[in-house]
């Protein structure tokens, strides 16, 4: 039986603990993976410490993880352009394991000269940068502010908003900002001032905004886009309600953004414009100390799962 990592109750990082499930069957559509990498988020976090009990009930023992990168060894019914044996990455269900279920228009093909725990690193990213920039309707003409720039989120955000001919300027640490200005965008530390920063920067104004910082920055960034409109956070729901603003989740949104954030990520791969930097490996039965890692901060990049 696959061995996965899982909690029977919510709690810290200790309550994952190693569990053999039953081997997934792939339904129509879908395609089972043999897991090599596992990326971390905030969610398994938040999933696992009951902070989302509230909104999203699990059954227990639940396996958290919703992206991964490894190899299909099984394919089910409709699924055509997928063969066993092919390496891919993409969006599943629980993740933190030895094999996991993908919807088939949620996994891509992991591009020649990417290595599965970079690969891994990709697909959350890649959706919520892709949704976050059709939601504010960003396009060549605009300047984008995005909040946590130095962030595995936010440096995608920069990165998609770039190649569509976007100016952005990204909000980050003093150690994160020689890295946000080295992904092209014009980079400002966060903090307090850093309106009247971003204005020096830019004193044309901003035409949209996006938090993926949680910073309480939702005030600031309406007034600094003129009103609530183009101002969107993905972490923050009760600021963006507060000021007007919109709030967006990968569940709440009637368009699945993943096959088309997916196929951004690795046309700038091809590019070469993609970087994407790992803060720590961890092997699958350390799960817990990952998760220990995310609670810490001042991540350099992505956390990532290594599944032999």
């Amino acid at each position: 039986m696959p061995m996965a990592m899982a909690f029977a109750e919510y709690g810290g990082p200790e309550v994952l603990t190693p569990l053999e499930v039953a081997e997934p069957v792939p339904g129509p559509g879908q395609v089972r993976v043999s897991v090599r990498a596992a990326g971390v988020n905030p969610l398994d976090a938040k999933l696992r410490s009951g902070a989302m009990a509230g909104a999203w009930q699990v059954e227990m023992p639940f396996v958290p993880g919703s992206e991964l990168a490894g190899t299909v060894d099984a394919v089910g019914d409709d699924v055509h352009d997928l063969s066993v044996g092919e390496a891919v990455m993409g969006l599943g269900a629980h993740c933190y394991a030895e094999q996991a279920l993908a919807d088939r228009d949620r996994v891509a093909r992991i591009p020649e000269g990417m290595d599965v725990e970079h690969a891994a690193a990709v697909p959350v990213a890649a959706e919520t940068a892709w949704r976050a920039l059709e939601t504010l309707r960003v396009g060549a003409a605009d300047t984008l502010l995005v909040h946590g720039a130095g962030g595995v989120v936010g440096a995608m955000t920069v990165r998609f908003a770039l190649a569509r001919g976007a100016r952005v300027v990204g909000t980050a640490s003093a150690a994160a900002v020689p890295r946000v200005a080295a992904l092209g965008a014009m980079a400002v530390t966060y903090g307090e001032g850093v309106a009247e920063r971003v204005r020096e920067t830019v004193p044309g104004g901003v035409d949209a905004v996006l938090d993926t910082s949680g910073a309480d920055v939702i005030g600031e960034s309406v007034e600094l886009a003129g009103s609530p409109e183009r101002v969107l956070s993905v972490v923050d729901a009760e600021a963006a309600r507060r000021y007007g603003a919109r709030f967006s989740s990968s569940p709440g949104d009637p368009v699945d953004h993943a096959a088309a954030g997916l196929a951004q990520a690795v046309a700038l791969h091809r590019a070469g414009a993609l970087h994407l930097p790992i803060h720590a490996m961890f092997p699958l039965a350390e799960a817990a100390e990952a998760h220990r890692a995310l609670a810490a901060g001042g991540l350099s990049g992505k956390i990532v799962l290594s599944v032999s």
